[in-house]
C-alpha cells in the first residue's frame, strides 16, 4: 500500500483488460480504515471487470472537423472554378 499526501492509493498491475497495464485506485477517506487485503481484493475485482474503453469523443470531433475541412475545400475549389469560368469570358 502506498500512502500519498492526502490519499491511500492501491495500484493493481494484473488488469485483465488488454488496453491497460495497470489501474490506480484512490481510496476514499471513509474507507481508509479497512485492511489492505480487503481494499486490494476489491480493487482487483473492479480492475478485472473493466472492458474496452468507449469510442472517444475526441475521435468523433476530429472526424467531424476533417469532414468540414473537406467540405470547405470542395466549396473553395468550386468557387475558384466558377470565377475562372466567369473571368475567361
Amino acid at each position: 500500500m502506498i500512502k500519498g499526501v492526502n490519499h491511500r492509493v492501491i495500484e493493481v498491475m494484473e488488469s485483465e483488460c488488454e488496453y491497460f497495464e495497470r489501474v490506480i485506485f484512490f481510496v476514499k477517506p471513509a474507507y481508509s480504515a479497512l485492511s489492505e487485503g480487503t481494499l486490494r481484493d476489491r480493487a482487483r475485482a473492479v480492475a478485472q471487470n473493466t472492458s474496452a474503453p468507449p469510442p472517444s469523443k475526441v475521435t468523433q470531433a476530429r472526424l467531424i472537423s476533417g469532414l468540414l475541412l473537406l467540405l470547405a475545400a470542395g466549396l473553395g475549389a468550386g468557387l475558384a472554378l466558377a470565377l475562372r469560368g466567369l473571368l475567361a469570358r
